[in-house]
């Protein structure tokens, strides 16, 4: 089974630590919120996977609303629903709001885990293994945040060249403009600065995987850039 991280929003403490435990047990992480405030918050500010979304959430902001602000802001993010029996309107809605799939309270975790698989698989690029990647020659080592070439040595990569390589490859053929970079990576309100500091970090970053010709960090012009992956042999 591939390592995954797993946002789990789910207010009954008991059944989001039972899901936590059994994930982390297969071989994923997982991050937790336990309202939707803070499940607002941890959905939109946290590089994970797969979010397992309650519907039904105290502190005045429901999964449904979630879904939504997630759907506009991270398009093509992976998200199960938790519901409860009867709910069916609420699967619904959340179906059409962008959701990939959902279980209904309660399940068991060998269900859980078969769902979020089966969405995983057939989600684009989310069977791409985050802790390495291929260059040319080489691999990018996400764990030890280094670059290893295969004819021997391998170059460091700088906390802000390792997170924004590591966004851009955990988001395979989508264009990640500027604003999102700043917002994401540099934690910025795009509105305040300006992007030539992105411009040059991808320029050492494409130094040190041998990106020469701009072939795996692609510049759209006048929106971003875009991960392609290595060409093909």
């Amino acid at each position: 089974m591939s390592h995954y991280r797993i946002l789990v929003v789910e207010d009954d403490a008991a059944i989001r630590r039972g899901m936590a435990d059994t994930l982390k047990f297969v071989g994923h992480d997982v991050l937790e919120a336990a309202t939707g405030p803070d499940g607002l918050a941890a959905a939109l500010n946290n590089e994970y996977d797969l979010l397992l979304l309650d519907i039904v959430l105290p502190g005045g902001v429901s999964g449904l609303d979630i879904l939504g602000q997630l759907q506009n802001e991270r398009p093509g993010t992976p998200v199960i629903l938790l519901t409860a029996k009867g709910a069916e309107a609420d699967r619904v809605a959340g179906l059409k709001l962008g959701a990939d799939d959902y279980v209904v309270k309660p399940f068991s975790v060998k269900e859980l885990v078969a769902r979020i698989e089966a969405v995983l698989r057939r989600s684009p690029g989310r069977t791409l293994d985050r802790r390495h990647v291929a260059i040319p020659g080489g691999t990018a080592d996400f764990e030890r945040r280094l670059v290893q070439f295969d004819k021997g040595g391998e170059t460091p990569l700088t906390e802000r060249e390792y997170e924004l390589f590591r966004y851009l490859a955990t988001h395979p053929g989508r264009i990640i403009t500027r604003d999102e970079i700043l917002q994401r990576i540099w934690k910025l309100d795009p509105r305040a600065v300006e992007t030539r500091t992105i411009d040059m970090t991808i320029a050492r970053l494409r130094d040190k995987i041998r990106d020469r010709n701009c072939t795996i960090i692609q510049t759209i012009r006048g929106r971003g850039y875009q991960f392609t992956g290595p060409p093909a042999p």
